[in-house]
């Protein structure tokens, strides 16, 4: 038995003028049927909420401040789950929404919470269909596209396999829509470098995603040790291909035999850096080499302005990321205290800038 997650976004979900799609919906519940009818169990990561919401008001487009997007998403998202479960129960299969946070994958009881629930559905045979909980997500702290909640759902119940589907073949070495000459590639390795490049922004007006998140949510699932499939979201039997691993499908991205912490993989790479700190080699030795914390000694620039607990990207004197983190203290604090030894610290500030703990070395290209 596999355990599977399929993700679908909103440019697949719905027409150009942002209607759902109830066919594609319809069809995928199909798949999803025939795979879970073989003895494999299926959570459904679904987008559309807010271009649910859009058509649902008949916008002529989508909004971009994050008060209405809230709103829409909180028109749309039972528009969504009524229509999945709508299109299940036609196979005997029964639907049920879950709606996530990033706080549920940083705070280790929240974890807890939502992989007990979503092993549990899945133990009584249902589908759980997940997004995030748009209607009420704090825009500073989000996963911003539904590829990386996808993927860290898929560290969150040890998933097998991932299947991210959009409007392209997989991953080309081009954007085939610009380039002719673009090529298709089949299989990533795990450590390939190819792992590190940005790929493209977001593909569709109707969605938030691209392939560079794509790129990302593949990474994610590559170090929670899950293999993850790009492929097309309208190809026949798509989501059966991914599970059984059929070459033409799409592209496959090798797991890592290295299962990171969900909280160290949302430091990694599902949250955006704030700003960040330049270090000695000293102190990039004992962090790439002892897995250390960061102290103030190594600390020799900080750069821009942020709170304590936002993410930040940590570089030599050579100014590449090497790791990131989650900072101990603000700005403000780590200025003052930047080059100094923990011994001259006064008591009452952070003695570390980045605690181990909260802290991942990244792989290197």
């Amino acid at each position: 038995m596999a355990r599977v997650i399929v993700k679908v976004g909103s440019s697949s979900l719905t027409s150009e003028l942002g209607v759902v799609d109830i066919a594609m919906i319809e069809n995928l519940c199909r798949q999803v049927e025939a795979v879970r009818a073989e003895g494999h169990q299926v959570v459904v990561v679904s987008s559309g909420a807010v271009a649910a919401g859009v058509a649902a008001l008949g916008l002529q487009q989508r909004p971009t401040d994050l008060p209405t997007l809230q709103a829409l998403a909180a028109l749309g998202q039972p528009r969504m789950i009524e229509t999945w479960i709508r299109a299940l129960a036609v196979h005997g299969a029964v639907a049920a929404q879950v709606l996530l946070v990033p706080h549920d994958f940083v705070n280790r009881r929240q974890y807890l919470h939502a992989r007990q629930t979503l092993v549990r559905l899945l133990e009584l045979g249902c589908v759980p269909v997940v997004n995030e909980n748009d209607a009420i997500a704090d825009d500073q702290i989000r996963f911003g596209d539904n590829d990386r909640l996808a993927a860290l759902v898929a560290h969150l119940v040890s998933a097998d396999v991932l299947v991210l589907l959009t409007d392209l073949d997989g991953l080309y070495t081009a954007d085939p829509r610009r380039d002719a000459g673009a090529e298709l590639i089949a299989q990533v390795a795990a450590d390939d470098p190819i792992m590190g490049v940005i790929a493209g922004g977001t593909g569709s007006a109707r969605g938030s995603g691209g392939m560079a998140s794509k790129l990302a949510a593949a990474r994610i699932a590559s170090w929670s040790g899950v293999r993850a499939v790009i492929a097309r979201a309208d190809r026949p039997d798509v989501v059966a291909e991914a599970v059984a691993a059929q070459e033409a499908v799409g592209t496959t991205f090798e797991a890592k035999d290295r299962r990171l912490p969900a909280r160290k993989l949302w430091i990694a790479f599902a949250s955006a850096p704030s700003g960040h700190l330049v270090v000695d080699d000293g102190a990039r030795a004992a962090l790439v080499g002892r897995g250390t914390s960061l102290l103030p000694a190594g600390v020799v620039d900080v750069v821009g302005e942020f709170d304590e607990g936002d993410t930040l990207d940590v570089t030599g004197r050579d100014g590449v990321v090497f790791a990131r983190g989650m900072a101990a203290a603000d700005a403000r604090v780590l200025r003052a205290t930047a080059g100094r030894r923990t011994s001259d610290l006064p008591a009452d500030v952070a003695h570390e800038a980045i605690h181990r703990d909260d802290l991942v070395v990244l792989p290197q290209s």
